[in-house]
Parts: C-alpha cells; sequence; structure tokens
C-alpha cells in the first residue's frame, strides 16, 4: 500500500526526468552497472523507503554478476527458448553459408551505431603501373579488335581474338604469377571487365567466367600443390579452357539442391575412385572447355573413407575427354553469342585424386562454393553493369544534344532531363560500389553480405540505366545494327540479373536473411551458444542483445526526436554531414526494428520475404550510401560532383523511408500491430528520413553531362572510347562536340538579333550577314553550316537488304567523311 500510494504522488516532472536520464544512459550504451546506480540515484531521489532499496539492489545485483544471472534468470530463458523452439533451426548448408566470408561494413550499418570515421579511412584502391599498362596496352588492343556487331550477327568470336585473349593472359589475371598467371588484384580484374563491356558483351563474359567461379578460383585457395602445379599455369595460358558445372534443371538458386551424384569405390586394383552421374545446364564455355569443374553430392556407400555414407556436397576437375562426358550443345542465352551450354555426365570414372584438395576436400565442397561465390559476386557482375552504366552515360549525353526536335536539343526538354539525370547519378552511384567493394576483396576480406548487394543493387541500378537509355534513344535504340551501341546492353541486361543467384532471392534470402544473423553483432552467437549448449556463452549473447535493443530504441527515439542532429559526423565536407546523421538515425531505427521482427516472429521470418525484402533494401541503401560518401570524398571532394552527390544520396533516403513505411503497414506483430502501424507509422511518415531530391538537381545534373566537361570525362572513365572514326561511338562524340561547338555560335547570332545587330530572322537566313557584321568567326560558320550534316549522319539508323537482314552478304554502313571536324 505504501508502494501504491507513492506511485500515486509521482509527478509528472519526476516521470519526465526519469524518461529523459533513461534515454541518455540508453543513447550513449551505458554498461549495467551505470544503469544500476542511476536507478538507485533516483529511487532515492524519490524518497522510496529503505525495503525497496535492498530489494531493487538486490535484483540488480543478480543481473550484474554473470554467474548468478546465468545460472538463475539465463537458465530460465534456454528452457523457454527450448520449449517453444523460438530460435530457428539452421541446417548444415546454411550453417556453411553462414560461416563463409567475414562480415565487413555491414556489421556497423547493423549495429545501429556506425563508426563512421574509421569506415571513411577504408581503402579506396588504386591501380598499380603494371595494371595499368595491361589495360592501356592488351586490354585496349583486344578492344579494337573486336566488332561487336559482327561477333552478334556470326554468332562466335573470331579465332584471332581468342588467340590473343589467350595469348594475353585475361583467362588467368587471378591466378598468381608464380603458377604464370597474371596475379592482378580485384581492382584490376574489375576495371578489366569493365571496359570490355563497353565494348562486346560476348567478350566480357568469356573472360569474366573463367576469373570468377571456377576451376582456376577452387585451385588456388584449396587445391593440393599438385593440383595447382598441373592445372594453373595451363588454365593460365588458355592450354586449358574452364568451366564450372553447377546449376542444373531442378537446382538454380538453390544449388544446395543438386541431384549430380558421385559413388565411391575401389577398383579391381584397390585405387579408389569415383563413378559419376550429372546433368548441368547454363554452363558457360562449357561446349568449349578441356576441364570441367563439377559440383556433386558424393556418396561413400562402403565407408571407405570412415566418415559415414553421405560426404556431402564434393568439388573435381573432370578433363573434358574423360569417357561419358557430353558437352558440345549449346543455350541460346537472348541471342548473346557467348558459350552457353548443357552438360552430361554417364558413369564417369576419375580417381579420387580429381576432387578438389585430394582425398581431403571430399565433402568440403559447399564450403569452396560459398567462400569463392562470396568474392565473385562482388567483381564481375557489378563491373559489368557499371562498365554498360558508363557506355549509356556517355551515348545518350551525346544524343540528347545531337538530336534535335522542334529546333533545339532534345535534352533541354525536361521530359529527357528527368531520365537522363537518373542515368548520371545511378553511374556515379555504381562506380562508387564498384570501387569501395573491391577495396575490402583486396585487402583480403570476402563480405557474404556486402558482395550479394552489389551483385543485386549494380545489376538492378544497370537494368534501370539501360531502360532509361533505351526510353531517351528512341527509334535508335531499338534499331539494331552497327549504329546502335546499346541495344545488345538491353538485350543481354536479363542475363546478369539472373546468374550468380537470381536476384529475386539474393534480396531476400542472402541480403537480409543471411545478413540478419551474420551482420547483427549477437544473434548468431544466441544460435551457435543454444545449439552447443554452452549456457555462459548464451548468457554473453543474450543480455548482449537486450542491451543492444535498448541502446538502439533509445537512439532511435532521441535522433528521431532531433532528426538525427545530435549524432556526430566524421570530418568530411560541409554538406555531407546531414547525411552521416540521417544515417546514424536511420541505423539506429533500422535495428531496433530487425531486432523487433525477428524476436516477434522469430524462424518464420525467413518465410516472410516481403518483409526481409524491405529491410534488405534499407541495409542496402545505407552501404550505397556510404559507398557514394566514400567515393565523395576519396576524390577530392569536387565541387562539381555535389549535384549528382546530393541527388543520389536523396533518392537513397527516399528509397529507405519507402520501405519503412512498408514494415510498419505490414509488420503483423500479435498486440503490436495497431501500435506500429497506426502510431510509430504515422509518425514515421510525419518525420520522415528523406524525400527524393527537387527538380533543381536534375536540371543540374543533365546540364553538366551534356557538357564537353571533366565532370562527364571522370563519370565515363574507363570505358572504351575509340578514336577511329568508323566508329559510331567516335563518330557520335565529335557530332556532340560540333554540336556544342555551333549551339554556342548560334547563340551570338540570337543574341545579336534580340540586341537588333542583325534583323529577326530564322538562324540560317542570316549567316552569311552574321559574319560580315562579325558576330560569328569564319570557323563558327563552317561548323553552322556543316553541322546539320553530321548530326544526320549520326542519328541514321542501319537499314539493310533482304539479304544483308538475313546474314546471308556482310553489311556495312554508308558513313560521310567527317575527319575533318575531329
Amino acid at each position: 500500500m505504501e508502494m501504491f500510494g507513492f506511485l500515486q504522488s509521482l509527478t509528472g516532472w519526476s516521470v519526465l526526468v526519469g524518461i529523459v536520464a533513461a534515454l541518455m544512459l540508453g543513447y550513449v550504451g551505458a554498461p549495467l552497472v551505470l544503469w544500476a546506480i542511476a536507478i538507485i540515484i533516483y529511487m532515492v531521489g524519490l524518497g522510496l523507503p529503505l525495503w525497496s532499496l535492498v530489494f531493487v539492489g538486490v535484483v540488480l545485483l543478480v543481473f550484474i554478476v554473470k554467474p548468478l544471472r546465468a545460472h538463475s534468470i539465463t537458465a530460465m530463458v534456454v528452457a523457454l527458448f527450448k520449449k517453444f523452439e523460438f530460435i530457428p533451426k539452421i541446417s548444415e548448408t546454411e550453417r556453411t553459408a553462414l560461416d563463409a566470408g567475414v562480415v565487413w561494413v555491414e556489421k556497423d550499418l547493423f549495429s545501429g551505431k556506425p563508426n563512421f570515421e574509421s569506415i571513411m579511412k577504408e581503402p579506396y584502391p588504386q591501380l598499380t603501373a603494371e595494371e595499368q599498362a595491361f589495360i592501356d596496352g592488351p586490354v585496349e588492343q583486344l578492344c579494337k579488335m573486336l566488332q561487336p556487331w559482327k561477333v552478334w550477327r556470326d554468332k562466335e568470336m573470331p579465332k584471332e581474338v581468342w588467340d590473343f585473349i589467350k595469348k594475353e593472359k585475361f583467362l588467368g589475371m587471378i591466378i598468381p604469377k608464380e603458377y604464370g598467371g597474371l596475379g592482378f588484384s580485384a581492382l584490376c580484374h574489375s576495371e578489366v571487365i569493365m571496359k570490355l563491356s563497353s565494348r562486346s558483351l560476348t567478350a566480357t563474359i568469356s573472360v569474366m567466367v573463367p576469373n570468377s567461379l571456377g576451376p582456376a578460383e577452387l585451385l588456388i585457395h584449396y587445391g593440393s600443390e599438385e593440383q595447382k602445379n598441373h592445372y594453373l599455369p595451363r588454365l593460365a595460358s588458355g592450354l586449358d579452357m574452364p568451366c564450372f558445372g553447377l546449376t542444373e534443371p531442378l537446382a538454380g538458386s538453390d544449388a544446395g539442391g543438386i541431384t549430380s551424384s558421385g559413388i565411391l569405390f575401389k577398383d579391381q586394383n584397390g585405387k579408389l575412385k569415383i563413378k559419376l552421374n550429372w546433368n548441368k545446364r547454363w554452363i558457360t564455355l562449357a561446349s568449349i572447355s578441356t576441364v570441367i569443374g563439377l559440383a556433386f553430392k558424393l556418396r561413400d556407400p562402403e565407408n571407405l573413407l570412415g566418415r559415414g555414407e553421405d560426404l556431402g556436397i564434393t568439388c573435381a576437375l573432370i578433363p573434358s575427354n574423360t569417357p561419358g562426358v557430353v558437352i558440345g550443345r549449346r543455350h541460346d542465352p537472348l541471342s548473346i553469342p557467348f558459350h552457353n551450354c548443357p552438360t552430361q555426365g554417364h558413369d564417369v570414372v576419375v580417381g579420387i585424386d580429381a576432387v578438389v584438395g585430394g582425398e581431403s576436400g571430399c565433402g568440403l565442397g559447399w564450403k569452396m562454393l560459398m567462400e569463392c561465390l562470396a568474392a565473385g559476386r562482388g567483381i564481375s557482375l557489378p563491373a559489368q553493369a557499371t562498365g554498360g552504366s558508363k557506355l549509356v552515360a556517355r551515348v545518350v549525353s551525346a544524343h540528347s544534344v545531337v538530336r534535335r526536335q522542334f529546333g533545339v536539343s532534345i535534352g533541354k526538354f525536361e521530359g529527357i532531363e528527368e531520365p537522363l539525370a537518373r542515368i548520371t547519378a545511378k553511374t556515379y552511384a555504381l562506380e562508387a560500389m564498384r570501387k569501395f567493394t573491391v577495396g575490402a576483396l583486396d585487402k583480403g576480406i570476402k563480405p557474404p553480405v556486402i558482395t550479394a548487394m552489389q551483385k543485386y543493387y549494380s545489376t538492378e541500378m544497370g537494368r534501370q540505366v539501360i531502360n532509361d537509355g533505351m526510353d531517351i534513344m528512341g527509334g535508335s535504340g531499338i534499331s539494331l545494327g552497327p549504329r546502335n551501341l546499346i541495344g545488345e546492353i538491353y538485350v543481354a541486361t536479363p542475363i546478369g540479373i539472373t546468374v550468380e543467384g537470381a536476384n529475386i532471392l539474393t534480396r531476400t534470402l542472402i541480403v537480409f536473411g543471411q545478413g540478419a544473423l551474420r551482420a547483427h553483432p549477437f544473434a548468431y552467437n544466441e544460435v551457435k551458444t543454444l545449439e552447443a549448449g554452452d549456457l555462459m556463452g548464451f548468457d554473453t549473447a543474450f543480455w548482449g542483445h537486450i542491451g543492444h535493443v535498448v541502446r538502439n530504441l533509445c537512439r532511435s527515439v532521441v535522433l528521431s526526436l532531433t532528426r538525427g542532429y545530435l549524432a556526430g559526423a566524421p570530418d568530411c565536407h560541409s554538406e555531407m554531414r546531414v547525411y552521416f546523421r540521417r544515417m546514424q538515425w536511420i541505423s539506429a531505427s533500422f535495428a531496433i526494428l530487425a531486432d523487433v521482427a525477428m524476436g516477434s516472429l522469430g524462424g518464420a521470418l525467413k518465410l516472410r520475404e516481403k518483409i526481409t525484402g524491405r529491410f534488405a533494401d534499407i541495409l542496402a541503401y545505407m552501404y550505397i550510401m556510404t559507398c557514394i560518401l566514400r567515393r565523395f570524398e576519396a576524390e577530392g571532394r569536387k565541387e562539381e560532383d555535389l549535384s549528382v552527390v546530393h541527388y543520389n544520396l536523396k533518392y537513397c533516403l527516399a528509397k529507405i523511408q519507402e520501405s519503412f513505411d512498408g514494415l510498419f503497414d505490414n509488420l503483423k506483430i500479435p498486440g503490436l500491430r495497431w501500435f506500429i502501424k497506426g502510431w510509430i507509422g504515422a509518425w514515421s511518415r510525419i518525420n520522415s528520413v528523406g524525400s527524393q531530391a527537387s527538380d533543381g538537381w536534375s536540371h543540374h545534373i543533365s546540364a553538366d553531362i551534356m557538357e564537353d566537361s571533366e565532370f562527364r570525362r571522370r563519370l565515363t572513365g574507363g570505358i572504351h572510347i575509340p578514336k577511329d572514326m568508323t566508329q559510331q561511338l567516335a563518330r557520335l562524340e565529335n557530332a556532340f562536340r560540333v554540336s556544342l561547338k555551333a549551339d554556342s555560335a548560334e547563340k551570338k547570332i540570337k543574341k545579336a538579333i534580340r540586341e537588333k545587330v542583325l534583323p529577326k530572322k530564322k538562324v540560317f537566313e542570316i549567316l552569311e550577314e552574321a559574319r560580315a557584321k562579325n558576330v560569328i568567326s569564319d570557323e563558327e560558320l563552317k561548323l553552322i553550316k556543316e553541322s546539320d550534316s553530321i548530326r544526320y549522319d549520326v542519328i541514321l539508323v542501319d537499314d539493310f537488304d533482304e539479304e544483308e537482314y538475313k546474314g546471308k552478304k556482310e553489311y556495312n554502313p554508308k558513313l560521310m567523311d567527317v575527319n575533318v571536324f575531329n
């Protein structure tokens, strides 16, 4: 009764003081001892009776002394968790995937309190002199050798191109020098793919795959010395052509569901052999391969290795000429003529030494695949998406100047400005993501959650860029032929979306599904210690998790009320501080909401893919913002980049807010739905983390990209820009420069008309008079007269006679002589 009376006497001020004190303690992440001291001081200040102080003190002591807490409170928690199966069950394949690689900055972003001082010091890599020489030499030469339209129509790369690729060791970029490879960094690997993707996707994929998941990658990390010494020099020089067989009719993104099988047995000489059967599809280079990297499930029915019957997924290297191997047929992936193929194996017998790593590698294939995919996803397809987007930005910006409607360049229309700004902004973001991610890989870090993000969001952004590019190019984009510079990218885009894990499942199952356990500071430790029966370990993880929740709840409330302004920001450009502060606010809100979802839905959260997809978007857009801010800082805070940086960051904030709104509307938590949707959701909309960039930013960006400027050159740097004026891109660039100069001269004439120096007539009617009155120079007069014909030449689309169209006769576009204007 005494306590009840006291509680009734509490004033609003005392309650407010208690709430504020609790929020501040939680905000700074105060340890439990400080909470205990603060609680006792608060109770004393309120005049509570002694017995209540003693009681609370004893309870707090139990929580503070770990052995007491573990054997009393935590033991009961463990019992409840086991009884209600609250902790999700993790299969061996899931556990292997979770244990593959390491966590990197995603752990910071998931923490609720990112350390941006440290993150902004992460490497922003640069090529070595040797690597730059390779880009400027063999890569440039390969781009010049390639004729993309001819490759597409002939459905093959010429023999001289393949010979050059092998001779210059393009297939051995990742193979160490001691084995005859080039030993290039992840950055250089990425740069090569990016440049090639701006020229020919067939060549890009043919070079990309042997340097990604495949025999070389597996051998480097897991092969025996004998295997390395035999295969790696042959792979580096092109003597062996590799492929890797993983996907099957019934196993795509679910690689763990493969049905390809191997059975261990002893031959008549007592040697261990494996009899293999497989049916693979979508295997790049299989039809021309000489060695097949194969993933299969290995069984040992006689227990010859003493490890039981089911050994698990295993990887082996199978020479393609082994009896029973079937290759030679091809798929047709959207008419892009790289070798993508089925392969089968019927009772193929190989020695156990074919297993990657030898006998000790039996059953370790899933681990090998997960660790290799963790790196590969972060390099090849993101580089391809970036190279394609840079080419689209270069082509479309020039076309927007050269192409005229209603007497003005189409880029002057706001309807064009909008997609052109999106193309420019996404191209900037893609390059930022590409370099920041390969910087981690070159440190030896393989963060699977980050590389999954990189693969999904890069390829999706690339898809958005090419769609916008096609909209602007119009008829020039849909008419195929040598003049069409982006049609192949448009056709091929779904390929990147599909491979290395379908994008839909990558977003929902890996970015957040795996990230929720892998990047969370406590969740995975709770699962592992509970399964291991480690009471003290679980105690540390569980109560650490509780503290994590309290801290992030307090940070989320405080930062929401102050719109992030209490959060710190690292040393940065003054206009960027607001974004670092917003990300602190977002991270805290994301962390507490993720814990609410995991705590209320438990293992069922894995099946709520609409929910996990929204969480994935928030985490990923925080990462994209981080990459953009890192690029801006690393490249010297260039003022001309501010428009595209602001536009990108505001776009990310708007996407994050959209995902939060979706979560608040759809998180159906028993007993809390009304509170989350009706109160928290409503407050979130009123107090949003950000909104879309204004039209002013898109106007600035589109104006910048339509100038022959350093900004445009940097934005599209690293792609192939031909100088040969028989090449469409060279001619388009020439027309772009001529158009800008002609437009500048025309502006002088229009100004003279306004000032009544010249009569009010159409520009072309008074050119000679303008020259006579020195309004324009002789050179400008020539530019204006000839600019229309130059523009006309580059906006032409290809047309064919019947034999040319059907490929029965070679087609060469008719080109006017424009060298004089170059």
